[in-house]
Protein backbone atom coordinates (compact mmCIF):
# COMPACT_ATOMS: atom_id res chain seq x y z
CA UNK A 1 0.00 0.00 0.00
CA UNK A 2 2.80 2.38 0.83
CA UNK A 3 4.64 1.19 -2.56
CA UNK A 4 1.61 2.52 -4.51
CA UNK A 5 0.50 5.29 -2.83
CA UNK A 6 4.46 7.05 -3.06
CA UNK A 7 4.13 5.75 -6.58
CA UNK A 8 1.17 8.03 -6.97
CA UNK A 9 2.63 10.64 -5.27
CA UNK A 10 5.80 10.74 -7.62
CA UNK A 11 3.30 10.80 -10.63
CA UNK A 12 1.38 13.84 -9.30
CA UNK A 13 4.87 15.89 -8.26
CA UNK A 14 5.98 15.10 -12.07
CA UNK A 15 2.86 16.08 -13.79
CA UNK A 16 2.68 19.56 -11.50
CA UNK A 17 6.76 19.77 -12.71
CA UNK A 18 5.53 19.41 -16.36
CA UNK A 19 2.91 22.11 -15.56
CA UNK A 20 5.28 24.62 -13.89
CA UNK A 21 7.68 24.34 -16.87
CA UNK A 22 5.13 24.82 -19.86
CA UNK A 23 3.48 27.76 -18.03
CA UNK A 24 7.27 29.70 -17.09
CA UNK A 25 8.31 28.89 -20.98
CA UNK A 26 4.92 30.97 -21.91
CA UNK A 27 5.56 33.52 -19.25
CA UNK A 28 9.57 33.71 -21.33
CA UNK A 29 8.37 33.41 -24.77
CA UNK A 30 6.17 36.56 -24.35
CA UNK A 31 8.75 38.26 -22.82
CA UNK A 32 11.08 37.70 -25.55
CA UNK A 33 8.41 38.41 -28.25
CA UNK A 34 7.58 41.58 -26.75
CA UNK A 35 11.61 42.45 -26.73
CA UNK A 36 11.68 41.83 -30.39
CA UNK A 37 8.89 44.15 -30.48
CA UNK A 38 11.13 46.71 -28.98
CA UNK A 39 13.22 48.40 -32.04
CA UNK A 40 9.60 49.73 -33.79
CA UNK A 41 7.88 51.37 -30.60
CA UNK A 42 7.06 54.98 -32.15
CA UNK A 43 7.42 56.34 -28.60
CA UNK A 44 9.63 59.06 -27.72
CA UNK A 45 10.43 61.82 -24.88
CA UNK A 46 8.31 64.03 -26.86
CA UNK A 47 5.44 61.20 -27.53
CA UNK A 48 5.20 59.46 -24.60
CA UNK A 49 2.44 56.91 -23.40
CA UNK A 50 0.24 59.42 -20.83
CA UNK A 51 -1.09 56.99 -17.96
CA UNK A 52 -4.07 59.05 -15.93
CA UNK A 53 -5.46 57.99 -12.93
CA UNK A 54 -8.39 58.68 -12.43
CA UNK A 55 -10.06 60.79 -9.54
CA UNK A 56 -7.91 61.51 -6.87
CA UNK A 57 -7.66 63.99 -3.69
CA UNK A 58 -11.63 64.97 -3.21
CA UNK A 59 -12.86 63.39 -5.63
CA UNK A 60 -12.59 59.50 -4.60
CA UNK A 61 -14.45 58.23 -7.54
CA UNK A 62 -16.39 54.85 -6.54
CA UNK A 63 -16.56 53.42 -3.49
CA UNK A 64 -16.58 49.68 -3.84
CA UNK A 65 -18.93 47.17 -1.91
CA UNK A 66 -15.73 46.13 -0.10
CA UNK A 67 -15.33 49.98 1.29
CA UNK A 68 -12.37 50.31 -0.91
CA UNK A 69 -12.08 53.96 -3.15
CA UNK A 70 -11.97 54.03 -6.61
CA UNK A 71 -8.84 56.13 -6.67
CA UNK A 72 -6.77 54.81 -4.48
CA UNK A 73 -7.02 51.10 -6.78
CA UNK A 74 -6.50 53.74 -10.07
CA UNK A 75 -3.63 55.04 -9.08
CA UNK A 76 -1.77 51.81 -7.81
CA UNK A 77 -2.47 49.79 -10.88
CA UNK A 78 -1.24 53.58 -13.32
CA UNK A 79 2.00 53.66 -10.94
CA UNK A 80 2.36 49.67 -11.94
CA UNK A 81 1.84 50.33 -15.76
CA UNK A 82 4.30 53.26 -16.14
CA UNK A 83 6.89 50.80 -14.24
CA UNK A 84 6.23 47.84 -16.80
CA UNK A 85 6.30 50.11 -19.94
CA UNK A 86 9.42 51.71 -18.26
CA UNK A 87 11.12 48.18 -17.91
CA UNK A 88 10.70 48.09 -21.77
CA UNK A 89 12.37 51.65 -22.71
CA UNK A 90 8.52 53.11 -23.22
CA UNK A 91 9.33 56.76 -22.19
CA UNK A 92 5.41 57.90 -19.69
CA UNK A 93 4.09 60.78 -18.26
CA UNK A 94 1.82 60.47 -15.32
CA UNK A 95 -1.55 62.87 -15.02
CA UNK A 96 -0.81 62.46 -11.55
CA UNK A 97 1.72 60.64 -9.06
CA UNK A 98 -0.49 61.19 -5.57
CA UNK A 99 -3.88 61.75 -3.94
CA UNK A 100 -4.56 64.74 -5.37
CA UNK A 101 -7.23 66.54 -7.94
CA UNK A 102 -5.35 68.63 -10.96
CA UNK A 103 -8.11 71.35 -10.37
CA UNK A 104 -10.53 72.32 -7.45
CA UNK A 105 -13.93 71.67 -9.94
CA UNK A 106 -14.36 68.44 -11.86
CA UNK A 107 -14.60 70.12 -15.53
CA UNK A 108 -10.88 72.11 -14.52
CA UNK A 109 -9.76 68.84 -13.30
CA UNK A 110 -10.68 67.02 -16.65
CA UNK A 111 -9.17 69.71 -18.90
CA UNK A 112 -6.08 69.85 -16.73
CA UNK A 113 -5.74 65.52 -17.79
CA UNK A 114 -6.78 65.64 -21.53
CA UNK A 115 -3.99 68.89 -21.55
CA UNK A 116 -1.51 66.96 -20.40
CA UNK A 117 -2.76 64.38 -23.13
CA UNK A 118 -2.82 66.41 -26.11
CA UNK A 119 0.18 67.76 -25.59
CA UNK A 120 2.06 65.16 -27.64
CA UNK A 121 0.62 61.69 -26.25
CA UNK A 122 1.24 58.71 -28.87
CA UNK A 123 -1.39 56.71 -26.64
CA UNK A 124 -3.44 58.03 -23.70
CA UNK A 125 -4.33 55.77 -21.10
CA UNK A 126 -7.21 55.90 -18.56
CA UNK A 127 -7.65 53.61 -15.36
CA UNK A 128 -10.71 54.00 -13.49
CA UNK A 129 -12.94 51.30 -12.15
CA UNK A 130 -16.89 50.34 -12.79
CA UNK A 131 -19.92 50.02 -10.90
CA UNK A 132 -23.38 48.92 -12.07
CA UNK A 133 -26.48 48.58 -9.62
CA UNK A 134 -26.86 45.07 -10.44
CA UNK A 135 -24.20 43.86 -7.92
CA UNK A 136 -23.49 40.55 -10.11
CA UNK A 137 -21.92 42.09 -13.44
CA UNK A 138 -18.52 41.88 -13.57
CA UNK A 139 -15.16 41.90 -15.53
CA UNK A 140 -13.03 44.94 -17.41
CA UNK A 141 -13.72 46.93 -20.84
CA UNK A 142 -11.73 49.28 -22.57
CA UNK A 143 -14.07 52.56 -24.09
CA UNK A 144 -12.81 54.47 -26.95
CA UNK A 145 -14.70 57.88 -28.48
CA UNK A 146 -16.90 56.65 -31.87
CA UNK A 147 -14.98 58.35 -34.04
CA UNK A 148 -11.61 57.71 -33.48
CA UNK A 149 -9.96 54.32 -35.58
CA UNK A 150 -6.60 54.73 -33.11
CA UNK A 151 -8.89 54.74 -30.31
CA UNK A 152 -10.56 51.82 -31.79
CA UNK A 153 -7.50 49.73 -32.36
CA UNK A 154 -5.70 50.40 -29.00
CA UNK A 155 -9.20 49.15 -27.23
CA UNK A 156 -8.94 46.20 -29.22
CA UNK A 157 -5.80 45.40 -28.40
CA UNK A 158 -6.33 46.30 -24.29
CA UNK A 159 -9.56 44.20 -24.38
CA UNK A 160 -8.05 41.24 -25.73
CA UNK A 161 -5.30 41.15 -23.21
CA UNK A 162 -8.04 41.72 -20.66
CA UNK A 163 -10.41 39.36 -22.29
CA UNK A 164 -7.04 36.81 -21.18
CA UNK A 165 -7.46 37.35 -17.05
CA UNK A 166 -11.04 35.35 -17.65
CA UNK A 167 -11.01 33.35 -21.04
CA UNK A 168 -14.68 32.38 -20.00
CA UNK A 169 -16.33 35.65 -19.59
CA UNK A 170 -14.61 37.93 -22.66
CA UNK A 171 -16.20 41.34 -23.06
CA UNK A 172 -16.28 43.61 -25.65
CA UNK A 173 -14.88 46.67 -26.56
CA UNK A 174 -17.57 49.80 -26.24
CA UNK A 175 -17.76 53.42 -27.97
CA UNK A 176 -18.51 56.62 -26.45
CA UNK A 177 -19.12 60.07 -27.32
CA UNK A 178 -20.02 61.90 -24.41
CA UNK A 179 -17.12 60.96 -22.05
CA UNK A 180 -15.32 64.09 -21.57
CA UNK A 181 -11.54 62.75 -21.80
CA UNK A 182 -12.66 60.93 -24.83
CA UNK A 183 -14.50 63.92 -26.98
CA UNK A 184 -11.30 66.40 -25.96
CA UNK A 185 -8.62 64.10 -26.45
CA UNK A 186 -6.75 65.05 -29.95
CA UNK A 187 -4.44 61.91 -29.30
CA UNK A 188 -5.89 58.21 -29.69
CA UNK A 189 -7.50 57.80 -26.07
CA UNK A 190 -8.79 54.86 -24.10
CA UNK A 191 -10.49 54.50 -20.86
CA UNK A 192 -9.88 51.24 -19.13
CA UNK A 193 -12.47 50.45 -16.57
CA UNK A 194 -10.80 47.39 -15.06
CA UNK A 195 -13.55 45.70 -13.22
CA UNK A 196 -16.67 46.29 -11.42
CA UNK A 197 -16.01 47.36 -8.10
CA UNK A 198 -20.26 47.26 -7.33
CA UNK A 199 -19.35 43.24 -7.46
CA UNK A 200 -18.04 42.13 -3.87
CA UNK A 201 -15.39 39.66 -5.37
CA UNK A 202 -13.95 42.16 -7.98
CA UNK A 203 -13.99 44.66 -5.62
CA UNK A 204 -11.56 42.55 -3.19
CA UNK A 205 -10.02 41.21 -5.90
CA UNK A 206 -9.14 44.76 -7.67
CA UNK A 207 -8.16 46.17 -4.28
CA UNK A 208 -5.46 42.97 -3.93
CA UNK A 209 -1.53 44.03 -4.80
CA UNK A 210 -1.54 40.24 -7.08
CA UNK A 211 -4.70 41.30 -9.07
CA UNK A 212 -3.39 44.77 -9.41
CA UNK A 213 -0.42 43.69 -11.17
CA UNK A 214 -2.20 41.06 -13.34
CA UNK A 215 -4.21 44.22 -14.87
CA UNK A 216 -1.42 45.94 -14.92
CA UNK A 217 0.69 43.42 -17.02
CA UNK A 218 -2.24 42.94 -19.42
CA UNK A 219 -3.10 46.63 -20.17
CA UNK A 220 0.89 46.91 -20.52
CA UNK A 221 0.62 44.01 -23.46
CA UNK A 222 -2.21 46.15 -25.24
CA UNK A 223 -0.08 49.27 -24.76
CA UNK A 224 2.93 47.44 -26.18
CA UNK A 225 1.38 45.98 -29.18
CA UNK A 226 -0.93 49.01 -29.84
CA UNK A 227 2.22 51.34 -30.00
CA UNK A 228 4.58 48.67 -31.99
CA UNK A 229 2.05 48.31 -34.55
Amino acid sequence: MDLKFNTVLSMFAVIGLIVLCVIAGAKLEQKINLEETKETFKTSESNPVVIDAGHGGTDAGKTGANGEEEKNINLKISEKIKKLLNDNEIPVRMTRESDERLAESQREDLKARTDIMNSGALLAVSIHQNSYHDPSVWGGQVFYHTESEEGRKAAEMIQSELNSLSPDHEKKIKSNDTYYILKNTQVPAVIVECGFMSNYAEAEKLSSDEYQNEIAEAVTRGILHYISD
